[in-house]
């Protein structure tokens, strides 16, 4: 195993600019929060925090996102995309396919589960949260984080997790075998720098179309919950700007911003 340190990443990087200013932390509170802070500083497109463990890891939602020590990957990287403040959203898909592909290349079935999450057999495995700031109508910089379940063992997420430990998995658990965290960040930075660029050139047709090729989410019957309103229906897909489309059982066809969706079949 490559040790995990920033060193050991930036040897291995193969990205032009995403990771080449790299902050390695042992212990924070969160790497989004840091992105966060460099971003307002004025800190370039591809700046990206790495730590080894959070002690208030951001989740949707003001949830809190699981992250011990030693196991896991935990990267936020700053992005300045030159685009209108609606389309901050499908910074979080962009996200969400290159982590899946960064799992594929592994060799695990990873799939997409709206709005924010990557699953293997029903299971997540990563978490994907983008926090922008905006300078009038549009992105001043989006702070891309990314919460992966590498090499946690089960029993190490039915502790910290509870019951809620039955719906996540990891890495190690599909594969079968420890994943080197140092070859997968820099893995993962790479397939962020390149959907990224994918998105700017190819627009959001492009990037929605990549995401729905991934998603589990097609033609499932789902419930959504939205502050204390709850949804049953059939997803249709998603909008021009990532927001999820659902015919629900009344037959109109309705557009989620946000909600916690269950699938039902």
């Amino acid at each position: 195993m490559t040790r995990f340190d920033r060193a050991g990443i930036t040897l291995l990087l193969q990205t032009d600019r995403f990771g080449r200013e790299l902050h390695f932390y042992k212990e924070v509170g969160s790497t989004s929060l840091i992105a966060q802070e460099l971003g307002r500083k004025g800190e370039g497109e591809g700046t990206a925090v790495v730590a080894d463990a959070q002690t208030a890891g951001l989740g949707r939602a003001g949830k809190s996102w699981f992250s011990p020590p030693g196991v896991n990957l935990y990267l936020s990287v700053v992005l300045r995309p030159p685009v209108l403040a609606r389309e901050a959203t499908l910074l979080s898909l962009v996200g969400a396919v290159a982590t899946t592909e960064a799992m594929r290349r592994e060799g695990a079935l990873a799939f997409i589960k709206w709005p924010n999450d990557v699953l293997i057999g029903g299971r997540k495995v990563a978490g994907i949260l983008a926090e922008a700031d905006f300078r009038g109508e549009h992105i001043d910089f989006v702070a891309l984080g990314i919460g992966v379940n590498l090499n946690v063992s089960r029993a190490v997420l039915k502790k910290g997790l509870g019951k809620v430990a039955e719906g996540a998995t990891s890495l190690k658990e599909a594969l079968g075998k420890e994943v080197d965290r140092t070859r997968f960040a820099a893995s993962l930075l790479s397939q962020l720098e390149a959907w990224y660029q994918r998105y700017l050139q190819g627009g959001r047709d492009l990037i929605l179309r990549a995401w729905l090729e991934r998603s589990m989410m097609m033609g499932r019957r789902v419930e959504v919950k939205i502050n204390g309103r709850t949804l049953t229906g059939i997803v249709w897909g998603l909008d021009d700007y990532g927001l999820l489309l659902l015919r629900t059982d009344k037959g109109r066809v309705e557009t989620i911003t946000t909600g916690e969706v269950r699938f039902l079949d």
